[in-house]
């Protein structure tokens, strides 16, 4: 019997014998699970590094490094993951030591089929039980949907952060929901009555961004014909989110540091300190701490900012969440277009799976909502998807491909059916024009 809940588990079963690993591999499949194979403990740790494993299945006695030590890694360095141990040399002592460093079960070479099943099922169960109780707990509200592994820690992360008034940075790729998850911080908390103030430091242009942000008095400069107030005076109180902080100056770097530091800042053409009680709430879709090598970016800042980090994972990580995302989407485009009930057919959902969505559940949103509109037909199938996005779909994912050169040829392909249109390209990526031309710049350096 296929065990539904097995699709969600990703299974790495370590072992010299490649006999035992075809065996525990077919078996494992057959009920839904999807499992990853390594015949040495250091080919393991690589895998363990990449891939988002949920069990370890290691057999004790191998050549060179031994389960043991796999066993001794795995609860060392990685929280919540199970691990069953086998081996074809059972004894009491070995049985008694694996349990001690963390192995959850001990299984001994032959074993049945269903004391496979069972071993896996207890040590998944005993290491996913307060995850998914924690998941469910969790209300998914601000449009924030997903139940892969991944989410999960985004949802559980926010739920300890939410009540707190520690600064919070968003790491993401565009379009993975930065600002979904600030808001859900924003109103999860204490100071939910208070104001939210969302500001995308990449699209204000750097001459404006300290009046933007800290307002000016009449006279500060040649137009500032009365005295305004700017987004942190608006955000007393309540949250601020920088959204896009990685464009900002080094000079405004140093002007946020001190609101972090001293809670107070000057409006532009004013000596007098204003005090302020705002939480702010960061974001990049680049890695601050690379530009922080390069000089870019100040370090004292970085860290200022960094004290609780959030990792939004791209969609491509998200596969099992990108069903229920169609879904979601779907439904909520039919109702508002006053259309009849959708669906799509299985050949598109899996063209949909296999696709790199390199603008993230942006570019799925966008990408619904077009079809919906331009459906004539209750089912949507694969000729009905975009001609780009056909195009790009259809591509066998290679996971040789680093994110830059799959990020490359989709731009360059939405471009070229766009006949190099900035704009309309800039929509359907789901990013502002002054991003887009400075990705094509890279692009042509």
């Amino acid at each position: 019997m296929k065990n539904k809940q097995a699709v969600s588990f990703k299974i790495l079963v370590v072992d010299d014998s490649p006999e035992t690993i075809e065996l525990i591999k077919r078996n494992l499949e057959s009920v839904g699970y999807e499992v990853f194979t390594s015949n040495n403990v250091q080919s393991a740790l690589k895998l363990l590094q990449s891939l988002p494993i949920n069990l370890v299945i290691t057999d004790l006695k191998m050549p060179g490094e031994n389960g043991m030590e796999l066993v001794r890694h795995v609860t060392e360095n990685y929280k919540g993951l199970g691990t069953l141990v086998i081996t074809g040399f059972p004894s009491i002592q070995g049985a008694i030591e694996s349990i001690k460093i963390g192995a959850e079960e001990y299984l001994v070479k032959p074993f049945t089929d269903e004391e496979l099943f069972k071993s896996v099922e207890r040590v998944l169960g005993k290491s996913f039980k307060n995850k998914k109780e924690s998941l469910k707990s969790i209300p998914q509200t601000f449009g924030i949907i997903g139940e892969s592994e991944g989410m999960l820690k985004v949802f559980n992360t926010i739920s300890k952060a939410k009540s707190t008034q520690a600064t919070v940075l968003i790491n993401g790729e565009s379009g993975t929901g930065k600002e979904l998850v600030a808001r859900a911080l924003h109103y999860g908390g204490q100071a939910s009555a208070a104001p939210f103030v969302p500001v995308n430091c990449g699209g204000i242009p750097d001459s404006l961004l300290e009046s933007e942000l800290f307002g000016y008095v009449k006279g500060a400069f040649t137009g500032a014909s009365e005295t305004r107030a700017g987004f942190f005076q608006t955000a007393d109180g309540g949250t601020i989110f920088l959204d896009e902080i990685s464009n900002t100056s080094l000079t405004m770097q140093a002007k946020l540091l001190r609101v972090l530091q001293e809670k107070e800042f000057y409006m532009v053409g004013s000596k007098k300190p204003i005090k302020v009680n705002v939480r702010i709430v960061a974001a990049s879709n680049v890695d601050l701490m690379q530009l922080v090598k390069k000089g870019l970016f100040r370090e004292d800042l970085y860290y200022r900012l960094n004290i609780i980090t959030i990792d939004l994972p791209p969609l491509r990580e998200r596969e099992n969440d990108i069903q229920i995302l169609l879904d979601y989407f779907l439904s909520k485009y039919v109702k508002e277009l006053g259309k009849q009930p959708m669906r799509f057919t299985p050949k598109a959902i899996k063209v949909l799976k296999e696709y790199a969505w390199p603008g993230n559940v942006r570019e799925l949103q966008n990408v619904v909502h077009r079809l919906v509109i331009m459906a004539d037909e209750n089912t949507i199938d694969v000729p009905d998807l975009p001609e780009n996005f056909r195009f790009s779909a259809s591509k066998t994912r290679s996971l040789n491909k680093r994110l830059d050169v799959i990020e490359r040829e989709y731009i360059q392909d939405v471009l070229s059916a766009n006949k190099n249109n900035i704009s309309q390209t800039a929509q359907i990526l789901g990013i502002d024009r002054k991003t887009l031309r400075e990705k094509i710049k890279k692009l042509n350096a």
